[in-house]
């Protein structure tokens, strides 16, 4: 398979020092020579340009939100490198920095089809609105700015209205909700897995009942977006926002292989890998195991 490999190094949307180095930390650790031993082509389209802005200036362009322009102009880039990876019959693997970049991701992706399906496997829901946001950070509210909720220039990135349905996204693994997120799931009747509901179900029910949804709908792509602090707290200290009772190693690997075994994921971000939280490069050492897992298995 053809892999568009694409940096996003951005740290506005988490407004946290480290998560910017994601993407070369693990280029350094030979990300790409591991996805090449499973017979995959890569171009690596390298790192997209986030020009720095001081902290002094993140509410220049937004009461609420920080670093507004900067988000917006990256979500803009990163949606057509994606839309013009998916036209060459290319996989798009985005590389983060903080899941702000997930609003790119998905609206390059929902250009290209017809019915875009988004799996999203977080422990956050990151459906937050600039109203509901305690935080102001960008990279809580990609989802629900996809969903057409929320500033509207960046629900109208690349272009105008919303980029997915609420009745095709799946939220899995989500242990750290905000009141607001809660609401705003029930008011638009997302599928929302979380944590206790997958435990209590079992992880290959979800999956399959995920799969069923999906194919018994007209959707015609699915993006997977894979946030590593779905897993637990202790497996992952090198990332921003780490939450207890997450998925092991192991179930974290049985969630990817559910989906990617398909053929039915057409591109996938993966992020919030912060390498100055990191102890002894234990967190980016896990991303490289589940790196050469994804693409060992994705079809």
């Amino acid at each position: 398979m053809d892999i568009s490999l694409i940096g996003v190094p951005i740290m506005y949307g988490c407004d946290r020092e480290g998560v910017q180095y994601g993407p070369d930390k693990l280029r350094d650790k030979n990300i790409i020579k591991i996805i090449q031993e499973h017979q995959h082509k890569v171009y690596d389209f390298g790192n997209l340009h986030i020009p720095y802005v001081p902290p002094s200036e993140k509410y220049l362009h937004h009461e609420k939100i920080k670093y507004l322009k900067t988000i917006l102009d990256m979500n803009n880039n990163l949606s057509h490198l994606v839309y013009s990876s998916l036209t060459s019959s290319s996989f798009p693997f985005i590389l983060g920095g903080d899941h702000s970049l997930g609003l790119g991701s998905i609206s390059g992706s929902s250009r290209f089809y017809n019915d875009l399906a988004v799996i999203w496997i977080d422990a956050h829901g990151d459906i937050n609105t600039y109203e509901t946001s305690p935080s102001g950070n960008a990279h809580g509210m990609p989802l629900a700015l996809a969903l057409g909720v929320g500033e509207p220039s960046l629900v109208n990135v690349y272009y105008n209205g919303p980029k997915v349905k609420p009745e095709n996204v799946y939220i899995i693994g989500a242990r750290d909700l905000d009141k607001g997120e809660i609401q705003f799931a029930k008011e638009l009747d997302i599928n929302l897995y979380t944590m206790d509901m997958v435990k209590k179900l079992g992880i290959n029910a979800v999956i399959k009942e995920v799969l069923d949804k999906i194919k018994n709908s007209h959707v015609d792509g699915v993006h997977l977006s894979f946030d590593i602090d779905v897993l637990d707290k202790n497996l992952v200290p090198g990332t921003g926002t780490p939450v207890d009772d997450g998925f092991n190693v192991e179930e974290g690997k049985q969630v990817l292989e559910g989906f990617l075994s398909t053929g039915l994921i057409h591109s996938m971000d993966f992020v919030e890998l912060n390498p100055y939280l990191d102890k002894k490069d234990t967190t980016a050492n896990l991303c490289i195991d589940l790196i050469d897992w994804i693409f060992k298995i994705l079809k």
